[in-house]
């Protein structure tokens, strides 16, 4: 399944007028038993090479939907595809593609890390078991637990145990990375360790979906989003592109803020606000620098000029009207 390009205006855009999409869905429904809806119908697209931010509040349907993806539960109606493959007809051929880490790690306790990852591996018809060795060292020196290699998975922390999920995934090379809340129970080094890694993937072509409730971290690493709400998916693109959808908003910080205020209102920006010394206004499009100038030609003394650019916390309250966790 492909997906078109707008032309920019102007001229030619040499982008490809069709891209190929690493996921596609149609119509994707998941109903429980007892009529619970899950899942309602979701149109999804995740470009080939992109890090697609999957973003929506827990209970949102975002782990349902990874697990209709790759073939872990049946979806009630709709389709899908990988790689332009119709599942889970193509699932032999595509899904030794995918890695995946969904709802966390299981592991045997009483193995070692090394001893776990080779057991996964050993497990995998696709792979090679004269390069085992060296493929389980690599994913864990990838993901920094070479030092714990040999350390019993009682003895892991729960960040360590999904750093291990992390590269069990990694075991082979990934065309698709599915990383389901992949910072769960990490510290702030741990997540931005997984925040490195996820970059470096991306530079190596993988495309990454990673799932999560915590947008700092899908605004940091992410090209693309899709937000989820009640089972529905109901905005995706490029992150930059949802962002341009919100208007920014400038800042004044004065101790004059009666004129600066007054300034504002004649220049015709909406929800002028007061409050303190500071005074903020909805940007629409003018040029900060010609409001900072019309400030100063008014004797408006200014300690603080802040043009705020919207934030997807932003885009997720103007989508949904409601917000949720921003950094766990």
């Amino acid at each position: 399944m492909t997906a078109s390009v707008v032309q920019s205006e102007g001229g030619l855009d040499r982008t490809p007028v069709e891209a190929v999409l690493a996921v596609a869905t149609k119509g994707l429904t998941k109903r429980f038993r007892g009529g619970q809806v899950a899942v309602n119908g979701i149109d999804m697209q995740v470009p080939q090479g992109s890090v697609y931010g999957f973003l929506g509040p827990n209970g949102s349907g975002k782990t349902t939907t990874i697990r209709m993806l790759l073939g872990l539960i049946a979806p009630t109606a709709g389709s899908h595809q990988l790689f332009g493959q119709d599942m889970p007809r193509g699932a032999a051929t595509v899904l030794p593609r995918v890695g995946a880490l969904v709802e966390g790690p299981a592991f045997h306790l009483h193995l070692t890390g090394a001893a776990n990852l080779a057991r996964l591996d050993a497990a995998d018809r696709t792979a090679d078991p004269r390069t085992a060795k060296t493929r389980i060292a690599a994913a864990l020196d990838r993901v920094g637990l070479s030092v714990a290699a040999g350390k019993k998975v009682r003895n892991y922390s729960l960040g360590m145990k999904q750093r291990l999920g992390i590269a069990a995934a990694l075991l082979q090379p990934r065309e698709l990375l599915v990383l389901d809340e992949p910072t769960n129970g990490l510290d702030p080094q741990g997540t931005r360790e997984v925040r490195s890694l996820v970059s470096s993937l991306a530079d190596e072509g993988t495309t990454v979906l990673i799932s999560s409730h915590l947008l700092s971290e899908v605004e940091q690493i992410c090209s693309h989003v899709g937000v989820m709400h009640a089972g529905k998916l109901i905005s995706q693109g490029r992150l930059d592109a949802l962002r341009d959808g919100q208007t920014a908003q400038v800042r004044v910080v004065t101790a004059d803020s009666a004129a600066a205020a007054a300034v504002l209102d004649r220049l015709g920006l909406e929800h002028v606000v007061r409050q303190g010394s500071e005074v903020s206004a909805v940007l629409d499009g003018r040029a900060p620098e010609d409001i900072c100038a019309e400030l100063v030609r008014a004797g408006v003394g200014i300690r603080g000029f802040v043009v705020d650019a919207p934030t997807l916390e932003d885009v997720f309250v103007s989508l949904t009207g409601e917000g949720f966790d921003v950094s766990g």
